[in-house]
This record gives structure tokens, C-alpha cells and sequence, in this order.
């Protein structure tokens, strides 16, 4: 016997759901961003680098729940590949949920400006102002963000596929809802 849980805890996944949202909000505020010079652009900034400085915090705990809770075990019959797939594909959601704002927060220091997040709060800069090293995180910041939407859609073509081809109970263990009692073979 196993003593790993079914599902994800509860506070698991109301942040999953609740980082989900706000990751694609990032995503199409960044997006949005950088294809506008019109007087939208400030308060799309703002949204955004408090946004990521959240999600940088709320990430930093999801990993210490997982580390105290756990996670539910992968159905047995799952082939390898998929296993490796999915262990895969969770480590680069987290190297990227904590790489890409402190990109950013890099890139702003680098370029002299101030991190001011709602409410006046600011972050003291940790890099002196360089205008290479601005370039060289600016540009990392734009590509992983690309490569981080395509991380994203994969990750939801993967729930999707879980929950509605092999229905095998992996979507179950970090949905909201109850799962459905699933008929047996016998029934």
C-alpha cells in the first residue's frame, strides 16, 4: 500500500486553478505589452510586473505544498514515455512559473527602472543598470514567454486528453469538482 494521495490537496488546487488564470492573463498582458506604444501601455506594466511578482510568491509556495502534501501517483498503465513526458513537462511549468519574473525583475533593473508594484511597494534593484545585460534578459524574457505558452497549451492538451480520451482519473486528482464515481466493469 501507498500512503500517496488521490487527489491533490485542496489549497493544491484551488492554486493551480487560481496561478492557471493568472498565467494566461501574463501571458496576454505581455503579449499586449510589447505591440503597444499607446497610453494603455502603464497600466498594462503594472498589471503585469505585480502579477508576476505574485505568481513568483504563490509559486514558491505551491512547491513547498508539494513537497508536504505530495502528489497523486500516475495511473500504472500510463506508458513510460507519457510518464516521462508529464514529469517533464511539470518541472519546466515550474522552472519557468520562477525564471520568468525574476527575468523580468532582471530586466528592469538592468534598464534603471524602478519596480513599483500596486500599492507603491517597491523592490530594490538587485543589478546595476547595463544596457547588455537589459538586451540579454529582455530577449530571454520575450522567447521563454513564447516557449511558455506552448508549454501551457501543451500542458492543457494533456488534461484534456486525460479527462476526456483516457479518462483515467489523472484530471480528477486537480480538478475542483468532485470526481464522478466511475462505473466498474462488472457494472
Amino acid at each position: 500500500m501507498t500512503n500517496a494521495p488521490r487527489r491533490f490537496a485542496l489549497i493544491q488546487r484551488l492554486l493551480h486553478w487560481l496561478m492557471a488564470v493568472c498565467i494566461l492573463a501574463m501571458l496576454f498582458i505581455g503579449a499586449g505589452m510589447v505591440s503597444t506604444v499607446a497610453p494603455k501601455y502603464l497600466p498594462l506594466i503594472l498589471v503585469h510586473k505585480t502579477l508576476g511578482f505574485t505568481l513568483l510568491i504563490l509559486v514558491l509556495i505551491r512547491l513547498a505544498l508539494r513537497l508536504y502534501y505530495g502528489a497523486p501517483p500516475l495511473p500504472a498503465d500510463l506508458p513510460g514515455a507519457m510518464k516521462l513526458g508529464a514529469r517533464l513537462s511539470h518541472q519546466l511549468l515550474y522552472g519557468l512559473m520562477i525564471v520568468m519574473p525574476l527575468l523580468g525583475l532582471g530586466m528592469l533593473w538592468a534598464a534603471a527602472y524602478p519596480v513599483v508594484l500596486y500599492g507603491g511597494f517597491q523592490i530594490p534593484a538587485l543589478l546595476p543598470q547595463s544596457d547588455g545585460v537589459h538586451t540579454l534578459l529582455w530577449n530571454a524574457h520575450v522567447y521563454l514567454g513564447f516557449a511558455f505558452f506552448a508549454l501551457v497549451l501543451l500542458h492543457v492538451a494533456a488534461g484534456l486528453f486525460h479527462a476526456l480520451v483516457r479518462r483515467d482519473g489523472v484530471f480528477e486528482t486537480i480538478s475542483l469538482l468532485r470526481p464522478r464515481n466511475r462505473m466498474t466493469a462488472a457494472e
